[in-house]
């Protein structure tokens, strides 16, 4: 009996906390209120701009195609990755209530991941696109089907579904014991880890070969496409065809580079740590900055978005009038 009593005496001490607090971003008191609503506004942007993406896209039959159907994914995942966290930090900024349930936290992180995970895959589409539409023009619409498409995107989600559970499901067996204090701005799976009382060689082992396949896989796949179109577009005699070629990648390699600019930035730069959490930093490039200049670059840089836009503009002055 003494020994059934020790043991759920254990069990009591070392279960998962209720609630985790957030410290979040390293900024002055003094200065919240000025943050508060610059990153208000960068997140308002960031939907109201994706949104008008999608659409657009939706609206105009001239954009119905392989690309844009991509894009369009891409921006859904835009807003929902931003969706995830920026309220809950904003809240914390105006309210100074840091706690966030176990559930809501242990929610929070998968979804993170996934949307981060789904971001790559969609990337790594989109570059196939370019590569077919540039080194097999002839062949483009019998390659990109609709069908091909929607296969494209139905890989990407359920690898990203697949990657983000393989991390979310061994860290609900960890326990947490009396320490919830989380050192990031929403719950991060590495600030979770180092707050876990149990054995975690299992996590980190998860960590790195998941976390490797799911960074690496995709950008190789970026840079054998990219190896093609560059190797295709150094055959092309004509400059006006090199121009082309390039404005169709333009849009997309200014993506890839913010996307794993941030990734490689962490591992690349390993004394930046010395001065600001790099952590944090990537994160918040992933989840705020990002996604906030995607709908600026396609739209920007591209004439069929410019097209568009211009087309709902008229057609929104025409029934106000």
């Amino acid at each position: 009996m003494f020994s059934v009593g020790k043991s759920s005496m254990r069990k009591e001490n070392q279960s998962s906390v209720s609630e985790f607090l957030l410290l979040g971003l390293p900024i002055r008191p003094e200065q919240q209120d000025m943050f508060f609503t610059l990153f208000l506004g960068m997140y308002l942007t960031t939907v109201l701009g994706n949104l008008l993406i999608i659409l657009l896209i939706r609206l105009d039959s001239c954009l119905h195609t392989p690309m844009y159907f991509l894009l369009s994914h891409l921006a859904f995942t835009d807003v929902s990755l931003s969706s995830i966290t920026v309220p809950k930090m904003l809240m914390d900024m105006h309210t100074k209530y840091k706690f966030i349930s176990y559930a809501g936290c242990i929610s929070q992180m998968y979804f993170f991941l996934f949307f981060t995970n789904l971001d790559s895959f969609l990337i790594a589409s989109m570059a196939y696109d370019h590569y077919v539409a540039i080194c097999h023009p002839l062949h483009y619409t019998t390659i990109m089907k609709e069908q091909m498409c929607a296969l494209l995107v139905a890989i990407s989600w359920i690898l990203s579904c697949a990657s983000s559970l393989s991390h979310t499901l061994p860290l609900t067996q960890l326990s947490f014991c009396a320490a919830n204090t989380v050192s990031h701005f929403f719950c991060d799976l590495g600030a979770l880890l180092k707050l876990s009382c149990s054995d975690i060689f299992l996590n980190e082992l998860v960590v790195f070969t998941v976390g490797v396949v799911v960074i690496t896989l995709p950008f190789l796949c970026i840079l054998v496409s990219y190896g093609y179109i560059g190797a295709t577009i150094l055959k092309v005699p004509s400059t006006k065809g090199i121009c082309k070629a390039l404005s169709t990648c333009g849009s997309h390699l200014s993506v890839v580079s913010l996307y794993y600019g941030a990734i490689f930035g962490q591992y690349l730069f390993p004394t930046l740590s010395n001065f600001i959490n790099k952590d944090i930093i990537m994160a918040f490039m992933y989840m705020v900055v990002t996604p906030m200049l995607n709908p600026f670059i396609y739209s920007l840089r591209n004439r069929d978005m410019k097209k568009a836009l211009g087309k709902l503009f008229s057609r929104a002055t025409f029934f106000s009038q």
